[in-house]
């Protein structure tokens, strides 16, 4: 369980976080969604501890992150940070995922493991003996994430996952995410990108200027209310082409979209 109850936190004085409240329960997907400088990033690192709220409380675990060291909460929340040169440093891709693993003690022979399945999962095996700053903006992207996913911490935090991803790549991601949340782990994940979620429906909070405008599942919001409007976040396709149709049911993939346009079609 996460709890983030009335959490301020300013830069220099200047408000990012202004009052944000989130109960977050075992084997939920959460989608923390807002414009750029909504205060996505900036609530993703209160979670794991690398930042301290400068009122309220943050409760992760039963742990108060005011109150313990960021090592101990990153055991159990693995963040994947936006930039990923923010994030990379070992001399090869199979170091750099093995490193965290050393870290907490595993033994080799479950490092090797690890390290393989994740990045065979990752599409990232035969890139295993390459320094990973040479890789492309994409395949960082994945490596930072298939790092995270190494240790299997019961909360992963995702930044900005989609950037530099194909279409292969951000189906895998999903359905990584769905497993992740089927075992019960706590997937966060912070976007604009609101066309990847929406198969997968999560719970979605609405952020704007450090504030929670809006939170309950996606598929349930109304992409035109004034609320999800001032947030400057641009609606999924499948919304938006029933809206234009004059549905007030929303379709939840393509297959649903087809027989609305025919039933459309047809009156």
């Amino acid at each position: 369980m996460i709890e983030l109850n009335d959490v301020h936190f300013s830069y220099d004085k200047v408000p990012v976080l202004n009052g944000i409240s989130l109960k977050i329960a075992k084997g939920e997907i959460v989608a923390i969604v807002g414009a750029n400088g909504s205060g996505k990033t900036t609530l993703l690192k209160h979670i794991n501890g690398i930042l301290k709220p400068g009122s309220g409380s943050v409760i992760v675990f039963g742990m108060d992150t005011r109150k313990v060291k960021v090592s101990e909460l990153s055991r159990r929340v693995g963040l994947v940070l936006q930039n990923p040169d923010y994030q990379l440093f070992a001399g090869s891709v199979a170091e750099e995922v093995s490193f965290a693993l050393k870290n907490f003690g595993f033994s080799k022979d479950e490092i090797d493991a690890r390290v393989k399945k994740v990045l065979d999962e990752f599409g990232l095996y035969e890139l295993r003996n390459r320094p990973p700053l040479s890789l492309s903006g994409g395949e960082k992207k994945r490596l930072c994430i298939a790092t995270v996913m190494a240790w299997e911490p019961d909360v992963v935090m995702l930044d900005e996952p989609t950037v530099g991803q194909d279409a292969r790549n951000r189906k895998n991601l999903l359905e990584i995410i769905k497993r992740l949340a089927a075992t019960g782990k706590i997937v966060i994940i912070a976007t604009h990108d609101l066309e990847f979620l929406w198969p997968i429906n999560p719970r979605t909070v609405v952020i704007y200027r450090g504030r929670a405008l809006i939170d309950r599942a996606m598929h349930e919001i109304d992409f035109h209310d004034e609320s999800f409007l001032s947030a400057n976040l641009i609606a999924p396709q499948l919304a938006e082409l029933a809206h234009y149709m004059g549905f007030s049911k929303v379709p939840h993939d393509e297959n649903m979209a087809v027989e609305m346009i025919r039933h459309w079609q047809g009156a």
